[in-house]
């Protein structure tokens, strides 16, 4: 979402995918481009689609869209012109992502960090050259990450945060040196949730596994991180929270978990609320969207869950929430649905 347009993607007739920008105010489409893209995924991942996955990245100017089939496509914002693309599994040689090209694009200055080509790749934002790999896992079942880099400094250290599907790491952004690497337990390799960084430390959770808050060294060389502390509780595909040293995690057994992010004790945990949740705050509030189409308005409460309010506001919708300003853009499956925010009188 831009100050005037909206960019989606989409998958048509399970081989195209297709990229639209719309018009913010209207919804009237400025233009559309299109290319071959389909995939086959694991039968016990059916149910979570088959379709494009990975939100694009935008700079001003450009847009970077992940094709389901491990390709990246750079496109003129204003016309839609395709400026350049990768297709990684041909230019280095790699097998196809089992779940497809997932991982969202990261731009830092004028470079695009993906995880991608059966690893992470640094892609020069400007002609698509590819730079360096590293943290190669060699694609396929076992390969393929779910999450998306995160850049951050960790005590006085500049280094992507990447979560591969087996291991967590620290990356030295210019050169692709790994700095520190930890390996993450997950049934299968689910490690799918972006890591959040929170006062030089990182947290993580797996599936199958259990929550982790590491803290890595202050050198920049390569060393372990330290353990701070663990946690039972077992993420999934929703990236977590932390809102005044309290962490917010949907779980893989669907629900909503508090922990303390100092000591690692668990708050308080819900009932069931939705399998999948993409979740934003202000600081003080949380907006959630499940997979069901529920929006969710939930005041931060280290001391209990408060539910705001509940709004059904789409049928099925598998991709991330977006707000700006006033406005809250819910992609279903077959629709784009912009809802305007309105205060009511007791504040909520």
């Amino acid at each position: 979402v831009t100050a005037d347009r909206i960019f989606v993607t989409e998958t048509i007739d399970q081989k195209t995918e297709v990229v639209r920008a719309l018009n913010r105010k209207t919804g009237k489409q400025i233009w559309k481009q299109a290319w071959p893209g389909t995939i086959s995924v694991p039968f016990f991942a059916k149910e979570n689609g088959d379709w494009i996955r990975a939100t694009p990245a935008y700079d001003g100017e450009r847009l970077y869209v992940a094709g389901i089939r491990d390709l990246l496509v750079c496109l003129d914002a204003t016309s839609g012109e395709i400026l350049w693309r990768i297709d990684f599994v041909d230019k280095l040689n790699s097998p196809p992502p089992a779940f497809g090209f997932a991982s969202s694009p990261l731009i830092v200055g004028d470079s695009l960090y993906v995880q991608a080509g059966g690893g992470l790749c640094k892609v020069d934002k400007l002609n698509g050259e590819i730079k360096w790999r590293t943290l190669e896992d060699g694609g396929g079942m076992f390969g393929s990450a779910f999450s998306s880099p995160y850049y951050a400094t960790l005590n006085g250290v500049p280094q992507l945060i990447v979560q591969t599907r087996t291991t967590l790491a620290g990356v030295n952004p210019d050169d692709g040196t790994p700095l520190w690497k930890q390996d993450i337990p997950a049934f299968r390799g689910m490690n799918i949730l972006t890591p959040t960084v929170h006062e030089n430390s990182v947290f993580t959770s797996s599936y199958g596994g259990k929550s982790f808050l590491f803290t890595p060294g202050k050198t920049g060389e390569q060393s372990a991180p330290q353990e701070t502390w663990t946690n039972r509780a077992q993420g999934y595909m929703s990236s977590p929270l932390i809102i005044e040293d309290h962490i917010y995690l949907h779980l893989r057994n669907q629900r909503l978990t508090c922990i303390d992010f100092k000591t690692g004790e668990t708050r308080w945990t819900t009932t069931p609320y939705g399998k999948y949740w993409s979740m934003v705050t202000d600081g003080k509030k949380i907006l959630a969207l499940d997979q069901t189409g529920d929006l969710l308005l939930i005041q931060a409460n280290p001391q209990k869950f408060e539910l705001l309010d509940r709004r059904k506001v789409a049928e099925d919708s598998w991709a991330h929430i977006a707000v700006s300003g006033n406005e809250i853009f819910i992609r279903a499956l077959d629709h784009l649905a912009v809802y305007r925010w309105k205060t009511s009188e007791t504040g909520n």
